[in-house]
């Protein structure tokens, strides 16, 4: 009642809603973890996590830059993907110059890559696309194409928290690093170009999925 048509196809199914809502947390998760080791270093940490820990340590300050920006990026995400409405609300404009942020020190953070050049490669692709996807977005904005811009704005989101996918990846190569005898240097690439790229599939095909349901079907 009171929602047209055109609104109800904004809204995502129940597993993409799941989905982001789980990459959400998972991503704020990491973030307070990720502050928390840098204010107070946990004094019992496994071997491997600890050399993680002492690497983004010995870039503090641009670690900072890039994480606060991004957990900005994503606490505005929610006011911005279950809304209804086409119209740009003020925390979708934010989306713009604090992803900008992101995508910079994140190129800054490639040259601190734990996984070598794999996952360099994996950030230099999917951040270039997340900004390409950002700026399309902007420009769409910009010219009043609101339909556009929306569906930009979410390939950008659902990049971005392709962060968020890699941990569970990362998890089962952690839990299963004493039989693969693989080392974060090893498989954090792996991990970011497979976390990166299930997000960045699944909400492609959301997005022409949502297409097809559109298209008037043949008489």
């Amino acid at each position: 009642m009171g929602i047209s048509i055109s609104e109800k196809e904004q809204r995502p199914g129940f597993a993409i809603r799941i989905g982001f809502w789980a990459c959400i947390v998972i991503s704020v998760a990491v973030v307070i973890r990720r502050l928390v080791a840098l204010v107070a270093p946990p004094q019992s940490a496994p071997p491997q996590l600890a050399a993680l820990d002492g690497a983004f340590a010995s870039h503090a300050i641009l670690t900072l830059a890039h994480i606060l920006p991004a957990l900005t990026f994503v606490l505005l995400a929610p006011f911005v993907v279950v809304r209804t409405s086409t119209r740009t609300s003020w925390p979708e404009r934010l989306l713009f110059p604090i992803g900008a942020i992101v995508g910079l020190t994140a190129y800054a953070m490639s040259a601190y890559s734990v996984g070598g050049w794999v996952e360099r490669s994996a950030v230099l692709f999917f951040n270039t696309l997340f900004l390409f996807s950002l700026f399309r977005a902007h420009q769409y904005w910009r010219h009043g194409e609101l339909l556009l811009k929306r569906r930009w704005l979410t390939r950008a989101i659902g990049i971005l928290l392709g962060i968020a996918t890699t941990r569970p990846v990362m998890a089962i190569f952690f839990a299963t690093s004493s039989s693969t005898h693989l080392t974060p240097a090893q498989f954090f690439g792996l991990a970011f170009w497979i976390g990166f790229s299930i997000n960045t599939l699944v909400v492609e095909l959301w997005l022409r999925s949502r297409d097809r349901s559109r298209r008037p079907s043949a008489a």
